[in-house]
């Protein structure tokens, strides 16, 4: 159980095993997705072609015929919604080539995010030898997703329908059921398969808090929502954000230049600060700041002179 903007970890049990999650490892993919149409690499307006090897995708799938041509925008909610397996493919395949190059790129951005202990084989989290992950892991990715707003317009579809372009159409069923159950809960991602059992991966938010809790290995479907709901029960029950430092904020006194046009100069916080805290020991936080005794001129606006300790 994680409070996502700062990292800090309110509950683990065998955090760091390294397991298979199923769909879960969706998450990387769906990351990539909109990253690619942020970073301009692709549009959700692009019409994507289904390839045989998109189609030929078991497990779970909308039904994606070869030739077929659907948005990007369609086959994300898809994946999102749905967990398509075809879809997930298909969306590769149009990003970087093939889902071979898509792999090294959700490698490549696993290492960037410190997932220490995890190596993905395909885009769909299908069974395959040498892919895992943690429960960590997926903590650390699901972070990073819930950054992007792209995703939030797909995750709390319930129903939807795909339309073919053939007179064929598919129901979409959310695989998440916490998002109509929890309060709060809009998103992120379900998985399950003989070798990785019952997993998912939730968020949910209430007043300025987010909160997200793994669930790896469940023996039921029931079970993996009723453990995460009762982990997202913990947190927002007994936690708080608490916002210990704005940006700009002044940082004591003016700081004494030397060799300059003015004495000193004023000293601000260049970034917000939020503390994840048990409910009442707000009175037990100080800042305590670390700076030099002077400054040689010249100092530009933005340069860093020191730092601010935040002790709980």
């Amino acid at each position: 159980l994680m409070e996502p903007s700062s990292g800090q970890v309110i509950f683990e049990l065998n955090a760091d095993d390294t397991r298979p999650v199923a769909s879960v490892t969706k998450i990387m993919t769906i990351l990539l997705v909109c990253e690619a149409v942020e970073d301009g690499r692709a549009a959700l307006e692009d019409m994507v072609t289904i390839s045989p090897q998109a189609e030929a995708m078991g497990g779970s799938q909308v039904l994606l015929d070869v030739g077929e041509q659907q948005k990007m925008s369609t086959l994300l909610k898809c994946i999102i919604v749905a967990s398509a397996n075809d879809a997930a493919v298909a969306l590769a395949e149009h990003i970087y080539g093939s889902e071979q190059l898509f792999v090294q790129k959700m490698n490549d951005r696993a290492k960037a995010l410190d997932m220490a202990n995890t190596h993905f084989v395909n885009c769909t989290g299908l069974p395959a030898n040498g892919q895992y992950t943690t429960a960590r892991d997926v903590a650390l990715m699901s972070a990073e997703l819930i950054r992007h707003e792209i995703y939030f317009k797909y995750s709390t579809v319930w129903l939807d329908d795909l339309d073919h372009g053939d007179g064929r159409v598919t129901q979409l069923t959310n695989t998440n059921r916490l998002i109509r159950l929890y309060d709060g809960c809009d998103g992120l991602k379900t998985g399950s398969t003989q070798e990785a059992g019952y997993c998912m991966s939730a968020t949910a938010k209430r007043s300025d808090m987010r909160l997200v809790a793994v669930v790896l290995g469940a023996k039921s479907g029931k079970s993996r929502f009723d453990i995460a709901s009762r982990m997202l029960d913990h947190g927002f029950a007994n936690y708080r954000t608490y916002p210990v430092a704005q940006k700009g904020a002044k940082v004591r006194g003016e700081l004494p230049v030397v060799a300059g046009e003015k004495g000193g100069v004023k000293l601000r916080l260049d970034e917000d600060f939020t503390l994840l805290i048990e409910k009442g020991e707000e009175s037990g936080i100080t800042l305590t700041p670390h700076l030099p005794e002077t400054v040689r001129a010249p100092v530009v606006a933005g340069q860093r002179i020191g730092s601010v300790d935040v002790v709980k």
